[in-house]
């Protein structure tokens, strides 16, 4: 064989480990006992020496050396795999499987250090986290800078520079539609119970609606919503609350996004570094568009109003216009997850600002929780009443993803982006939407984006489906537009 060959069938096995790897993860969010978390930590930790020593094996380099791609699919591949094993060269064994350990064993002290409401009884290990994230992150990044390099891992080619240069120019906007709405007449909230199976029910319909193949996923509970998997095993969460019906169904449309995108991806990528999504960032544009752009519009909120009053019944609000106000009520709410489209964002730059300190050593672990409250305050008008509600509500600092949660609003700028070029291309998409037909809508992003997969660098991803460069300018315009007619300012 090639080259090429030897690496593609070496790279095949490596994929397919990750798989399992991912698939562990899954199960320890979902329905591992709690009682497992120590053997746990240890398995993980075991399969990620297996990854790791497989993935800075020295024939790679030797391989990729060698190796001629075939075409614009494999030079693709090629661009990956010299990433990945460059990257992965640079970390030692024993770092990667303390984190790994670490990782895995963080993630229950968090979940309940939450539901105790004690942060420091999750400090400790939020410490040790960042230090392997800094030891990890200056083993990245060869005298630059320690952030951007923990970046790289959910955005490859962005920079914290140009994220802060991109917040600086949404958050005045952000700041003054906030203000602006805010004085206005707020509508009603929903003010009754709705049970958990009639929730779990509409979730369902819900996720066939916007596309997801449930003969290739499932819907679970968890503590924190996610999506896992790739090609044909793409599974979901979501989660319930009984007086707040749009946690789940919103969650679920979310978290159908990131699925459909994994499902979308062309077939022959499967096991391959192109066989799942390009970024975060990318990918935050998927379940985003899903959830907002779509999922909150005048006319997919007309048809959700009818599918709640057959699964409900009367559920106290007047008619499709008034649910409409109710869906996409804003509001200085705790929750990131909850938080309506005019808020999102201001939370996402909290989170970035801070985490960027913790890693630079700008800010100590033992300041955290003040420092959050202050900002949260600061930016929202609201004191942080519990933990839970604040610096503990996320699980993503406990799995040591930092640099993560910037791709949240990078993603909703590729979503306003997308949004215009999708309104373009789909000219009767607000019919299709009122009648809860979304496959134009999703087909144009599977033909335009999603089947790509990795092949093409992010940013290329978002110009190769819109026709010109990711700019903020869409998504403001969007928000503009939505809210000011809304609430009449």
């Amino acid at each position: 064989m090639s080259a090429y060959e030897d690496l593609m069938a070496y790279d095949r096995t490596t994929q397919a480990l990750a798989s399992v790897a991912g698939r562990t993860g899954w199960d320890q969010e979902t329905v591992m006992p709690e009682g497992a978390a120590e053997l746990r930590s240890e398995e993980m930790a075991a399969l990620e020496a297996v990854l790791h020593a497989r993935r800075t094996d020295g024939r790679i380099g030797d391989w990729l050396a060698k190796a001629e791609a075939p075409d614009e699919k494999g030079a693709a591949i090629l661009r990956e795999l010299t990433r990945s094993y460059e990257r992965n060269t640079k970390v030692p064994e024993k770092l990667a499987t303390d984190m790994a350990r670490h990782t895995s064993a963080g993630q229950g002290i968090w979940a309940k250090a939450r539901a105790e409401d004690d942060f420091a009884s999750f400090a400790p290990t939020l410490t040790k986290m960042i230090d392997l994230k800094r030891e990890e992150a200056a083993c990245l990044a060869s005298g630059g800078d320690l952030y951007d390099a923990l970046l790289n891992d959910y955005e490859p080619g962005m920079a914290g520079a140009e994220l802060q240069g991109l917040f600086d120019r949404m958050r005045p906007r952000l700041v003054d539609l906030r203000a602006r709405v805010l004085a206005a007449d707020a509508p009603a909230r929903l003010d009754r119970e709705f049970d958990e199976a009639g929730q779990m029910a509409l979730t369902a319909k819900l996720a066939e609606t916007f596309g997801y193949d449930l003969t290739r996923g499932r819907i679970d509970k968890a503590v924190h919503p996610f999506s896992s998997g790739s090609g044909t095993d793409v599974r979901i969460t979501t989660r319930t609350s009984p007086r707040d019906p749009f946690n789940c169904f919103y969650s679920t449309i979310h978290e159908v996004g990131h699925a459909c995108y994994e499902q979308g991806v062309r077939a022959d990528y499967a096991l391959t570094p192109l066989g799942a999504g390009v970024s975060m960032g990318v990918h935050e544009s998927q379940s985003r568009i899903y959830e907002n752009q779509l999922g909150r519009s005048r006319a997919f909120t007309g048809w959700l109003y009818g599918q709640m009053r057959d699964q409900f019944g009367d559920f106290g609000v007047a008619d499709e216009d008034a649910f409409y106000g109710v869906v996409n009520r804003v509001g200085s709410g705790f929750i990131r997850t909850e938080a309506d489209e005019v808020h999102y964002n201001l939370h996402v730059m909290l989170r970035f600002d801070l985490e960027r300190q913790l890693i630079s050593g700008e800010l100590e672990v033992a300041d955290l929780e003040d420092a959050w409250n202050a900002r949260f305050e600061a930016d929202f008008g609201v004191a942080v009443d519990k933990p839970s509600n604040g610096v503990l509500q996320d699980v993503h600092w406990s799995f040591g993803l930092f640099g993560y949660f910037p791709t949240y609003s990078l993603g909703n700028v590729y979503a306003g982006c997308l949004y215009q070029s999708l309104r373009e291309a789909v000219p009767a998409l607000e019919s299709d939407l009122a009648r809860g037909d979304t496959a134009a809508a999703t087909t144009w992003l599977r033909d335009n984006l999603q089947q790509f997969g990795g092949l093409r660098t992010p940013r290329d991803t978002i110009i190769h489906a819109c026709g010109f460069a990711p700019s903020e300018e869409p998504l403001l315009a969007y928000l503009d537009q939505k809210f000011g007619s809304l609430y009449g300012v």
